[in-house]
């Protein structure tokens, strides 16, 4: 019931499915509706609350539980939105696992932890499956769908199908890879951006507009492959421009940062007068940034019905 569980039951809730939010601490439930309820208020208010049903009705299909037995009782898909520990993880599929069907889909929304340390040894490791969101879910659709090699196809169908019904952008990946693509794409920006700021080439600051005002743009509405396929006639027109200055510019890149020292001080300084590290700035900030991405998400949704 933390954070992403919690974004995870109004998306659900939003597409008209009851949902059972699990944890140990009643009082935990008990903050985790009250937090769901205001922010529901506030998006139907504001226009941005999703799905056809209102505030009240969505609202009422969410419930909490703190006896797991009870709360997957009926259940057709199970998220597990646990603390990002390996061993925590395990033990709650370990405890699924013993009360579950042969239809139930077991889902973990885990950002980096492979399917293989996840599920291997289950005896319903063919209904698991990882469905990686994006911080928040409600405003950020993608879903990274991730199979165990003994998952079943049926059940990666079955995700994807659902994932979909809900509003989501649920991608594919054919095997497990460490960081899946998100954040493997990510690793990469951040890699090159911290060498940039700690060669001195541009501030903080500026490094983060060049990526705000400049690749964000762009990357908001089309990929990185279409924008090479856009930015010339065609890829292979793209590769026979570019392909040497991209060998020549990636051939320059450093070694992997070891993202502390002198240029993590440099940085921290910059994003602290940015915004303070003090959680009234920082919740601030992220609700700014959530209004940003629920105002960019009805964009994108109006584009791509026109």
């Amino acid at each position: 019931s933390g954070l992403i569980g919690r974004s995870w039951a109004m998306v659900f809730a939003a597409a008209g499915f009851r949902v059972k939010l699990y944890d140990i601490v009643q009082q935990q439930i008990t903050s985790a509706l009250e937090s769901i309820r205001k922010q529901m208020k506030e998006l139907e208010e504001s226009g941005f609350l999703k799905g056809a049903l209102s505030a009240e009705k969505q609202l009422a299909l969410i419930s909490g539980c703190t006896d797991l037995k009870a709360a997957v009782e009926g259940a057709t898909f199970i998220q597990e939105c646990t603390p990002e520990n390996l061993d925590l993880k395990k033990k709650i599929f370990g405890q699924l696992d013993l009360i579950i069907d042969d239809n139930v889909i077991l889902s973990s929304s885990t950002s980096c932890l492979l399917p293989t340390k996840l599920f291997t040894g289950l005896k319903h490791v063919k209904q698991c499956i990882v469905s990686h969101p994006v911080n928040p879910p409600y405003f950020v659709p993608l879903v990274e769908i991730v199979p165990h090699p003994e998952t079943d196809p049926s059940t990666t169908e079955r995700t994807y199908a659902l994932m979909k019904k809900i509003g989501q952008s649920p991608v594919k990946l054919n095997k497990e890879v460490e960081g899946f693509v998100l954040n493997r794409l990510q690793y990469a920006v951040i890699s090159e951006a911290w060498r940039l700021v700690g060669e001195g080439v541009v501030s903080p600051t500026d490094l983060d507009l060049v990526m705000s005002d400049g690749l964000g743009m762009r990357y908001a509405f089309i990929g990185p492959l279409e924008t090479m396929h856009l930015n010339a006639e065609g890829i292979s027109n793209y590769c026979e421009r570019y392909c040497e200055g991209m060998r020549l510019v990636l051939n320059t890149f450093g070694p992997l940062p070891e993202f502390s020292g002198e240029t993590e001080q440099k940085i921290s300084q910059a994003m602290s007068e940015k915004i303070p590290v003090i959680p009234k700035h920082l919740d601030s900030r992220r609700e700014w940034r959530d209004e940003c991405l629920a105002h960019l998400a009805k964009l994108k949704k109006q584009m791509k019905s026109d």
